[in-house]
């Protein structure tokens, strides 16, 4: 996996559209797939961050939000919100010949934890999407990653008005470990996403050599 650390974003293949069928299917010559989880609370910008970067067309399991899920879903601070995940997203990313990964975007409310147990099995870790007009809602999720034991860095995704805060704020509010990566990205931008991702992969190959 040391490659992913000099894939620069740009270089990733990209599947063109109008691309024949076959193009979707994987490389013969990839011989390692990794498993990372994208998590966040509701309206976090999961969704956005793996259809961002995709190289197939993404799963999405995105329904229109009704009235009956007024009581559940807290809007607070995004009115704009219209749609929620209903199972998962999912999107594939190959960084080179050998290696592909496989972004599994999870639900945020509460009524979806059940998925986890699921979703995290052969995961090697996760990104948190993290928002800083919402902090603490972000500390439900990284707890259920926590209680999986399953490793995570956090990206601040920056919504137009959001509020800055310093990293050293950011971690305080989140109570992060030192070793913990924060970054900051643009969900709808690729270079950014890509960062954040790599930020994360690196994190997860410097916990492998060290347990080795």
């Amino acid at each position: 996996m040391d490659s992913v650390l000099v894939s620069e974003p740009d270089d990733r293949p990209r599947i063109p559209a109008g691309a024949p069928p076959s193009a979707m299917y994987l490389r013969p010559s990839v011989r390692t797939s990794v498993k990372l989880l994208v998590v966040g609370p509701f309206a976090v910008g999961k969704t956005t961050f793996v259809g961002t970067l995709s190289e197939i067309r993404p799963l999405h399991t995105e329904e229109k939000m009704t009235q009956a899920g007024a009581l559940v879903d807290d809007l607070s601070g995004v009115p704009d919100k219209t749609t929620t995940t209903v199972a998962m997203d999912f999107g594939r990313l190959t960084l080179n010949d050998q290696l592909v990964l496989y972004l599994f975007g999870a639900p945020g409310q509460q009524r979806f934890t059940r998925l986890w147990q699921d979703m995290t099995r052969g995961a090697l870790g996760a990104l948190v999407l993290v928002d800083t007009r919402r902090l603490d809602q972000s500390f439900e999720v990284m707890g259920l990653l926590e209680e999986h034991g399953l490793p995570y860095a956090v990206a601040v995704n920056r919504f137009t008005g959001s509020p800055y805060h310093s990293d050293g704020e950011i971690r305080e509010a989140l109570d992060l470990l030192p070793e913990t990566p924060l970054v900051t990205c643009d969900a709808r931008d690729p270079r950014s996403s890509t960062e954040a991702l790599i930020a994360l992969v690196q994190y997860l190959l410097t916990r492998s050599r060290q347990e080795a």
